[in-house]
């Protein structure tokens, strides 16, 4: 990837500065970032977009034309994205099915930290019948969406979301396949408490590593902002689309375990904050920018839907 290209103008170098380190250090792979793209910034806008404004923008990333078009091709392949022609002209849209699970994936990203815990756990039983290549995807999916395989064959979450598992086992065709139950604890008995379950169930220290990173990484852009005044809505574009691809990556490995069974101090509650408060400040002229690029090839392109000012609790 090439290096991030700076502007003539000089007010806001030190942002440049910040955003060429942070790509030396952490240079995003091309894929991953058109996927955090489409995700964030033209999903809200209907979609699809013309491969002419997908170039623009990308390009301040480094990313060139043949590895943009190489990022869409395997995306297209994997059933990501679809692509049509006109002319000589192309387009690319997600897909239907990859348009739920994005849908999913981001209100996650999103999502204020408020899950709290009812006592209950949500267990998934798989059932005899199901044979090994069904096991081995419901399993995979299971820990995607932050379940923890308890014992041979029981997957489990003290905060399962009702909507989303059914999807899932829709998506595998288990949905009559397998026993989704939910589990509380016996009045009376003296029992291990389910919440020490927790422990024994997931691994938190890389999920709290990668948040502390990103709070690392991101902690002195606020000041950045505060001392460079109006910023540049392609600078903006550019630290919105860093922030969100870097804090998915860790955010889409935490399991959204209620508030109530996370460790004192969780860094994902500072994360959390930081990502808010940048994401609110860049949203603006970050959205000039990107309706400009979308514009130049299809002037139709719409406003931002209203779901997206809705994000990380409200924008402005």
């Amino acid at each position: 990837m090439t290096v991030y290209k700076l502007w003539s103008m000089q007010k806001n170098q030190k942002i440049n500065g910040w955003i060429e380190e942070f790509l030396a250090s952490d240079p995003p792979r091309s894929k991953s970032l058109v996927m955090t793209i489409f995700g964030d910034a033209i999903v809200p806008h209907g979609g699809m977009v013309w491969t002419g404004s997908l170039i623009e923008l990308l390009a301040p990333f480094g990313v060139n034309d043949r590895l943009l078009r190489t990022s869409v091709f395997r995306l297209a392949q994997e059933g990501w994205l679809g692509a049509q022609r006109d002319g000589r002209r192309s387009s690319y849209a997600i897909t239907p099915d990859a348009m739920r699970r994005f849908s999913r994936a981001f209100r996650r990203i999103y999502a204020p930290l408020n899950v709290h815990w009812n006592g209950q756990w949500t267990l998934v039983l798989a059932a005899d019948g199901l044979d090994a290549p069904a096991r081995g995807q419901l399993r995979k999916e299971l820990l995607w969406e932050g379940y923890s395989v308890i014992a041979p064959g029981i997957a489990g979450h003290p905060a399962g979301d009702m909507e989303a598992l059914e999807a899932l086992l829709s998506r595998l065709g288990l949905l009559q396949k397998v026993y989704v139950v939910q589990a509380s604890e016996v009045p009376g008995l003296r029992a291990r408490p389910l919440g020490e379950m927790v422990a024994e169930g997931w691994d938190l220290s890389e999920v709290a590593a990668g948040y502390g990173k990103f709070v690392a990484a991101f902690s002195a852009v606020p000041g950045l902002l505060a001392e460079a005044g109006d910023i540049d809505p392609e600078q903006a574009f550019v630290l919105r689309t860093l922030l969100i691809h870097a804090y998915r990556r860790v955010q889409l490995h935490d399991p959204q375990l209620p508030i109530e069974l996370l460790p004192e101090s969780w860094p994902g509650a500072r994360a959390y904050e930081l990502a808010s408060q940048l994401y609110r400040q860049l949203s603006a002229p970050a959205e000039q920018h990107i309706l400009t690029a979308l514009r130049r090839e299809d002037p139709s392109a719409p406003q931002p839907e209203t779901s997206f000012h809705h994000r990380f609790g409200g924008l402005q």
